[in-house]
């Protein structure tokens, strides 16, 4: 999920100042919370396989999984904000626990896919609230931007440290149990988390000025949902299907009103004014598709690893420690980084850097289930990712003036959250239309027997070369396993290499986007550094 730990530290006049009153409890519990719904993002990425070998599942199937949870993030975070400046951010916090217990839950009874899928949608939405809510509770007990450095970096690294554990979890529940085992364990973190929320946070609200945009949150959920659904189900049935070209038609018209709607709207959920200023557009473009690379990377190796190689649980989980875990290490490096090298620098370098090894991890041999070929690009993409992830809301940040931060940070983090929902969509629809047609291909060729012919045709036809793939020695179909080995391996490093290429175009975007742009100031401390929520008359909603 995402970072936001562009801010930049100052020794000024503020450091040394007492800490506010309820700051360690509210950062503790903010820190549990983000903690627990990141765990609940990144569970999922090293058990696709046992999901697949479970519920025989398909493609697309295994991509909704993902793509639920991303999906409601981005749809509804803007809302939490607001309805954390309304209501409370301690209760929305709460609330969204709560939602993230529900969820797991739902996701540890499953006993189909589709139930997985609400499982997901569940986690979503109370990692979208906790997400806002509890990054704005922590800002709100913060005087000075040192102070509000410490407790974002702090916040940060709990939730890079959601994502680099999450994988450990699934496997090690896999390996001497069931994958349902790791649900409730989340379960049981977010009732602790819960209980921390309500003993140690401190209570705080905003509501001057701030108001739901309904008409705007209806258009742009259904839209992004609709456009999604084309886009996931594209590949196994067809483009060309009324389904997915209605939903492709439908969701592009309620987009369109999404941006009538904003335009016109007295508090709208995304300004669209921000995109006036190039070097902000420059920076939200980037955040998109290079995100996009990274979860889209991530997305594919957990696919190579677990549906397509079958490859035990905690050897999936390796490389998310590599590709997870410098986003966490690097915390202290990046933010003097920050401090003393121009973020856009950092962006292009990271991007640079992620290109490298999605580009490498084309090479891969899918024959070869050794994990050494993935060490080198898996830490480079790392490495990458946590050089992007903060640098692109410092840039953002830095580009607008000091009262505009907190919207800019908000806008800024809903779409990252977008290229977030986008990967596993884009890589999954661009590896199964590949790994179908090239196994179709190979099939029509293939000296095999008339009935394990048939079958396989029939079965890929039903469910696609996963499907295939998944087949126990001897059964019907069962004989074109290195057919559909040789094609999944060829889909997925064309998926690879969409990643390199997306990362490859945000570093040449931001290179060229941000040539003559000079930052604005902070008044605070004589360096760029976003100011909270509604300080110096921003509007006031949560970033993530």
């Amino acid at each position: 999920m995402t970072l936001n730990n562009g801010t930049t530290t100052s020794q000024g006049p503020t450091a040394g100042a007492a800490r506010t009153p309820g700051y360690a409890g509210t950062l503790a519990a903010a820190c549990g919370a983000v903690f627990v719904a990141q765990v609940a993002n990144a569970l999922p990425a090293s058990l696709n396989g046992l999901f697949q070998q479970d519920m025989n599942t398909h493609g697309s199937q295994l991509t909704w999984i993902t793509a639920a949870f991303m999906i409601a993030v981005v749809c509804f975070e803007f809302t939490f904000g607001v309805l954390g400046d309304l209501f409370g951010r301690r209760r929305l916090i709460m609330a969204g626990t709560a939602l993230v217990a529900a969820g797991s839950a739902v996701t540890a009874f499953a006993p189909t896919v589709q139930v997985l899928w609400i499982g997901a949608a569940l986690n979503g939405l109370g990692a979208g609230a906790v997400f806002p809510s509890s990054l704005t509770a922590i800002t709100s007990v913060t005087r000075a931007s040192r102070e509000r450095a410490h407790a974002v970096a702090v916040w940060s690294g709990f939730l890079s440290a959601g994502a680099a554990v999450s994988p450990l979890l699934g496997g090690m529940f896999a390996k001497v149990g069931s994958w349902r085992g790791s649900f409730w364990v989340l379960v049981g973190l977010a009732l602790v988390s819960m209980a921390l929320t309500l003993v140690l946070a401190t209570e705080s609200k905003a509501p001057a000025g701030r108001r739901l945009d309904v008409p705007g949150q209806i258009t742009f959920a259904i839209g992004l949902i609709l456009v999604l659904y084309g886009a996931v189900e594209g590949p196994e049935s067809g483009w060309t299907t009324l389904p997915v070209m209605l939903a492709f038609a439908l969701g592009a018209c309620f987009l369109a009103g999404f941006v009538v709607v904003e335009l016109g709207a007295e508090s709208p959920i995304f300004d669209l004014k921000l995109f006036r200023n190039r070097a902000f557009t420059v920076s939200s473009v980037v955040a998109v598709i290079g995100m996009l690379a990274f979860l889209g990377a991530c997305f594919t190796t957990s696919m190579w690893l677990g549906p397509v190689q079958h490859q035990d649980p905690i050897r999936v989980a390796v490389p998310f420690l590599l590709l997870q875990g410098p986003a966490f290490l690097l915390i202290p490096i990046v933010s003097r980084l920050l401090h003393r090298v121009a973020a856009s620098w950092l962006l292009t370098s990271g991007f640079v850097l992620m290109a490298i090894g999605c580009l490498l991890c084309t090479r891969l041999d899918v024959t070869d289930p050794g994990l050494g070929a993935f060490v080198v690009p898996a830490l480079l993409i790392g490495i990458g990712f946590a050089l992007t992830v903060s640098s692109v809301t410092a840039v953002a940040l830095n580009s607008v003036p000091p009262h505009l931060a907190g919207m800019a940070s908000a806008t800024t983090n809903m779409l990252r959250d977008l290229g977030f929902a986008l990967g596993p969509v884009v890589v999954g629809a661009v590896a199964l239309s590949n790994a179908g047609s090239a196994f179709a291909a190979n099939l029509s060729g293939a000296n095999l027997p008339g009935g394990q012919l048939a079958a396989a045709r029939e079965i890929a036809k039903a469910g696609g070369p996963i499907a295939v793939n998944s087949l126990p020695p001897g059964a019907p179909g069962s004989a074109a396993h290195g057919l559909t080995l040789d094609a999944l391996g060829s889909g997925f490093s064309t998926a690879f290499l969409v990643c390199g290429v997306a990362a490859a175009v945000a570093a040449v975007l931001t290179a060229v986007g941000m040539i003559g742009v000079r930052a604005h100031h902070s008044a605070e401390d004589g360096v760029s550094a976003p100011l909270p929520p509604g300080r110096d008359g921003a509007p006031e909603p949560a970033p993530m």
